[in-house]
């Protein structure tokens, strides 16, 4: 008899689930993939060595040829099909609080039938299969469907125990199913959780940000047009009595107005590149135009999203300045994982900070994040935001 001894299970689809949703389609701004999906299988392919008992049962089972050819086919489908949607899974099928897809039922029940094929042939190692079932309703599907796998995977290899004349054989199995069960309900509770706190706290970050550039547009408006009114009202005084007042008065309300437009222009710009990955390429674009070069050191997808959100419009401050202040020929960005620095070689930080310094310090403050600015050893500015 061949003891079931699958409570080696893929518990660990958990991490790559979650490494899945903490960058869901994370390829970078050059279009790098992310790993998990050119990799990513590599782990369902190494758990599938589980599968070795219920191999090993086929190979000693006594059972007639055509059970032993039904079995054998059904293991090979159960493993395919497990990988397949493995990978599935990865790239966004579902699970894990994303509504799974249609395919994916049809893999999880195709996988349930599977394993009933081959009890035929190897009886009550057959629940060697559970483990697997329990792991992809879990992370591959829904809440639901992980609580009834789970539960009715105890009740079946629990009649099994009671039922069969070697039932005793399958307590390490039952032990097993009910700790991964645990495993799987705290593990999936957690993933779910940090993906929800992850959702809400971008949508604060970008309520923030939203409430930023609404100030910013209505100051500006209402400072350009509260002078442009002035200045128009004086111009129309001026007209009969000093023409050539009156002619400079209108030309500064023109300028004025060209000041406001491109400044409504410049933060609507700022408004709509609310990505990472956007912000870099309109701060590459800005400082070309300048004759600045840019050099991009990792990838956004390091950065959580609500991480990536406060970490470009510290970098569009920060490229503004540059713009404006720092008479620099080059600029470094940096990205890692809980890090955002830019660096530039221009003449170093200006005293006393401006509103846009403040601005970008409590962006970092609201985000959880330390910021810092300090002069760097061969010239020039460092700003670094890190949480």
């Amino acid at each position: 008899m061949i003891r079931s001894r699958a409570g080696s299970t893929p518990v660990d689809s958990a991490p790559a689930r979650s490494a899945r949703a903490d960058s869901p389609g994370a390829a970078s701004a050059e279009g790098v993939r992310n790993p998990w999906e050119r990799f990513g299988w590599l782990m369902a392919v190494v758990w599938l060595i589980f599968l070795a008992y219920p191999v090993r049962a086929l190979w000693e089972s006594t059972a007639p040829l055509p059970w032993l050819v039904l079995g054998w086919a059904a293991l090979i489908a159960f493993g395919v099909l497990y990988v397949i949607g493995f990978i599935r899974g990865l790239r966004g099928a579902g699970g894990l609080g994303v509504p799974p897809s249609r395919q994916q039922w049809v893999i999880f029940f195709a996988l349930i039938v599977c394993a009933a094929l081959t009890i035929p042939a190897v009886g009550g190692n057959a629940l060697s299969f559970l483990p697997f079932i329990m792991a992809f309703a879990s992370y591959g599907l829904t809440r639901v469907s992980h609580w009834a796998s789970f539960i009715a995977s105890l009740i079946v290899t629990a009649v099994a125990v009671v039922v069969l004349p070697d039932g005793e054989d399958y307590l390490m199995v039952l032990a097993i199913i009910g700790l991964l069960g645990v495993v799987n309900t705290v593990s999936t509770w957690l993933i779910i959780r940090s993906a929800e706190a992850e959702r809400l706290g971008l949508e604060l970050a970008t309520s923030e940000g939203r409430e930023a550039v609404a100030r910013d547009v209505h100051d500006l408006i209402g400072h350009s047009l509260t002078v442009v009114q002035l200045k128009a009202q004086l111009a129309a005084r001026l007209i009969d009595v000093d023409p050539a007042r009156a002619k400079a008065e209108i030309a500064d309300v023109a300028a004025l107005t060209a000041e406001a437009l491109a400044g409504v222009r410049s933060t609507v710009s700022g408004a709509r590149a609310t990505t990472l990955a956007g912000q870099l390429a309109s701060s590459r674009e800005g400082l070309d135009a300048a004759g600045i070069s840019l050099r991009i050191y990792g990838e956004p997808a390091s950065l959580s999203p609500a991480q990536a959100l406060t970490a470009a419009w510290i970098l569009r401050e920060a490229t503004t300045n540059v713009l404006r202040h720092a008479h620099a020929s080059s600029v470094a960005v940096v990205i890692e994982p809980g890090l955002l620095r830019i660096e530039d070689d221009g003449r170093g930080v200006a005293q006393p900070e401006g509103s846009g310094v403040r601005g970008m310090r409590d962006r970092a403050a609201a985000a959880g994040a330390g910021l810092v600015i300090r002069p760097r050893g061969e010239g020039g500015t460092r700003v670094e935001v890190a949480w």
